[in-house]
């Protein structure tokens, strides 16, 4: 099989990069999600969506704004709008299991895998980065971990999603991936940031 060249090329090397005289204070990285799907409810059908989604990929979700969820292999799930539904994990099948698992008269399932990249950030400064880059508020009590939302920094749209308290992940076009990975180096540079 064919393996998938990362869009970052050569700008994204392993490293420590930025004031980290006092150690860095965020880490960078691609992270490999073999399956990036969306799912999305035909009107009235979100709740049937939720369920097809969790039976599929043994996720608790509901329909309401922001929510999120992730299982012990891999697989999370968050919503980036009304009836809308990212779902990424790391077998490329995840795709075609959704497609399955979600009849015509529910939604529709869409594969991603091809076209978004997917950025992690962690570490003590992370909420604190981010909130350079975006109008949001990543304190825990708002944005709880799993829980997503999709944004845009200028025209580039990102979706986010908390993965763990001082974690999170971005999901962002690969035809955009490079530009939003150097935007986001250099929002991290007064901070210092490792890139793994």
């Amino acid at each position: 099989m064919v393996e998938r060249a990362s869009p970052l090329g050569s700008d994204f090397r392993p490293g420590s990069y930025g004031d980290f005289a006092n150690g860095a204070e965020v880490t960078i990285l691609e992270i490999d999600r073999a399956g990036i799907v969306e799912a999305t409810a035909w009107p009235g059908q979100e709740k049937a969506l939720c369920e097809a989604l969790a039976s599929a990929c043994n996720l608790r979700l509901s329909a309401g704004s922001g929510n999120g969820a992730a299982n012990r292999e891999g697989v999370c799930a968050f919503n980036i709008g009304p009836g809308r539904f990212l779902v990424s994990g790391p077998r490329e099948t995840l795709a075609g299991q959704l497609e399955s698992a979600v009849p015509d008269t529910i939604g529709t399932v869409t594969d991603l895998s091809h076209g978004r990249t997917v950025l992690g950030i962690e570490g003590p400064k992370a909420e604190w980065v981010l909130a350079k880059l975006f109008a949001l508020d990543f304190a825990s009590a708002a944005f709880p971990v799993h829980s997503g939302c999709a944004t845009a920094h200028h025209e580039i749209a990102v979706q986010i999603q908390r993965r763990g308290e001082k974690r999170f992940e971005l999901y962002v076009s690969r035809s955009f991936a490079r530009s939003f990975a150097n935007t986001l180096r250099r929002a991290a540079e007064d901070v210092g940031y490792t890139i793994k």
